[in-house]
Order: C-alpha cells, then structure tokens, then sequence
C-alpha cells in the first residue's frame, strides 16, 4: 500500500489509466470522483479528498492526474504534501480550445501550473502534451493584470517527462472538442455522392452532445452499424476488427488512445496533421484539410481493397502496456523517506 492514487475525473482514459495501474502493480490505494461535471471536479475535488482519503504511515508516492488541484491538496493534508507527489497530464489547460476566448476559465490553467510547481515529478501522455503547456505557461501569464510570476517554465521544465499512455491492446486478428461537424459533413457528401459505406460512431456520451449529432444519425440512416457507447469491451473491439477506416477530425487531442485502439485492430487511421497526431503516425495517414480527408475517403469507398489489403506502417507496440509496464514500475517505485 505505498502508492495512493487520486482520479478526481474517473472516466474515460482517466479510469482507464489508473485501473490499469492499480490492477497491475499492486499496493495502490484507489480514491475516485464520477466523471461528471469536469468543471467542478477541477475546483472543488482537493477539498473532497483532503476529508476522505484516510492517513496511513505507509504511503510512500502521491499520483494523481492533473484535474487535481495537488497544491491545494498538499496545503490541505500535510502529510499527503509530504510525499512524492507525480502528476499526470492526459491534456492541458493552457492550449485546451475554447468556441470563445472568453469562455476559458483562467482558474483551470491557473490550478494546473500551481499543482506543478508542487509536484514532484510532471509526466505528460506526449511531446506535443508537454512543450504546448510549457510553452503557452508565459502568454498564458500576462492575462494577469500585474504582478506576473515569472520564471515558472524553468522551475517545471526540470521536472517534466513524457511517458506515454499504456494501452493494454487485446488479442485480435485484425464533443466541440472533437470536430463532429467536419466528420460528419464529410460522410453525408459520400452518401450524396452515391457512394457505399458504412459507419460505426462509437464512444461516451456526456450532458453536452452537440445537435449534429442526431441529425447526422437520421440522415446517414441504414448506413449506420454502431451508434454510441458500447459497454463491453469485447463488443467494442469486435466493431473496431469490423471496420477498415478509422477517422479523427479532432480540434484538440493530446494522444488519442481509441484511434491507436482501431490501428491495432487493422483501420487505416485518417488524422489531422496538427496537434499530437505527427509524433504517433508516419506522415501517409495525416491529412491537411477537409477536402483532402474527402477525396481519400471517397477513393477508398470506390477501392475498399486498397486498405483491406494495406499493412499499416507505424508501430502500435511501444504504446502497448508491455512496452511501458516498466517505466510505470520505475515511476511509482522509490525508497522510503526518512522524514514519513
């Protein structure tokens, strides 16, 4: 029982990761919150855990994702702050988009930089993870009207890593923030075009679903397969073997585990060449705008046998569990503290 972990947003590749973690390494204690309502989990969750989580002299290492605030956690519970504090990052609030400038909260980004420079070590899910918030930590600073910190990049830098996240990929044979409105157009001129496809949409659904999303589904109508969140992981993989393109028109994504998910299960992965896209796939699976995603979709509608014959060419194992079961081991392992 020496490493405590924390997931104040326990959903998603969130309860993924730390599930996976809790499951493999043993003596790790869970403390959790629902997946829901991300915004508050954000402001109020140290508060919650600092009254729950219960002391125990043999908590050695404090890991918790970054919707944590760790600083006020470690203010809170001094015993907690004295421990080896590690902070994931499955994305970042300094570059997360917005619809409007003015919709962002500063709080969010604000907490995240703090719970930094408390922690002891920062582990990002990707390169582009962590030199996008290093790098936004200045223009993201002068929103303060006066008295600016200074120096934060080269007090957190020091303590940054990327560790990417583990996938525990099975054993097969074969919101706003997601840019729905650019999938979905771009299916609904294949349908025009009188081409023959077949989509499957599959994933979580939160209190906030864009109207594209029911529209879309009434317009694509017997072309649908799979709509929604399947709760067996087994179904899940089995649609993903099912398919033979798989498609992002993400506006924000920091790694992208379902896409890497479909790639092990043989679909020809179609990505924006932006964001952390570039560092997972070699440069023929990237795609610079919408017309370009259309016209290799529409190819592959007329030469399905053009992806049901290729071979992908990146690597999905060095994201695998297996891959980096060690340097998780390495991460949540250390020696006791004198001063506990």
């Amino acid at each position: 029982m020496s490493v405590l972990m924390i997931e104040a947003f326990y959903g998603g590749s969130h309860k993924q990761l730390v599930d996976l973690l809790h499951r493999e390494l043993g003596g790790c204690v869970l403390y959790t919150l629902p997946a829901k309502k991300w915004p508050w989990r954000a402001r109020t969750a140290a508060l919650y855990f600092s009254q729950v989580v219960a002391p125990s002299p043999e908590y050695r290492i404090l890991f918790a994702s970054s919707v944590l605030n760790l600083a006020e956690l470690a203010a809170l519970r001094p015993d907690l702050g004295k421990l080896r504090k590690i902070l994931y990052f499955h994305e970042n609030q300094l570059v997360y988009p917005v619809r409007k400038c003015q919709e962002r909260d500063f709080q969010f980004g604000y907490n995240q930089i703090l719970s930094c420079l408390v922690a002891d070590a920062v582990v990002f899910n990707s390169a582009f993870n962590m030199e996008s918030f290093l790098a936004s930590m200045g223009t993201f600073t002068k929103l303060i009207p006066d008295h600016r910190p200074e120096g934060l990049e080269d007090a957190i830098r020091p303590k940054c890593r990327v560790l990417h996240f583990p996938i525990r990929f099975p054993d097969v044979s074969r919101e706003h923030d997601k840019g729905p409105e650019l999938f979905f157009k771009t299916l609904l001129r294949l349908k025009e075009a009188g081409l023959t496809f077949h989509v499957s949409v599959l994933g979580e659904t939160f209190s906030d679903v864009p109207d594209i999303f029911s529209e879309a589904k009434e317009a694509l109508g017997s072309l649908v397969l799979h709509w929604g969140y399947l709760t067996s992981r087994d179904d899940y993989f089995r649609a993903l073997c099912m398919a033979d393109v798989v498609i992002s028109t993400a506006k924000h994504e920091f790694f992208g585990v379902a896409m890497l998910e479909a790639v092990h299960c043989g679909c020809f992965p179609l990505c924006p060449k932006a964001l952390v896209y570039p560092e997972i796939f070699p440069a023929e699976y990237l795609y610079s705008t919408p017309e370009q995603l259309f016209k290799r979709l529409r190819n592959f509608c007329r030469r399905p046998d053009i992806v049901r014959r290729h071979l992908y060419k990146g690597e999905t194992v060095r994201f695998s569990w297996a891959a980096l079961r060690g340097e998780f081991r390495s991460l949540l392992t250390t020696e006791p503290r004198e001063d506990l």
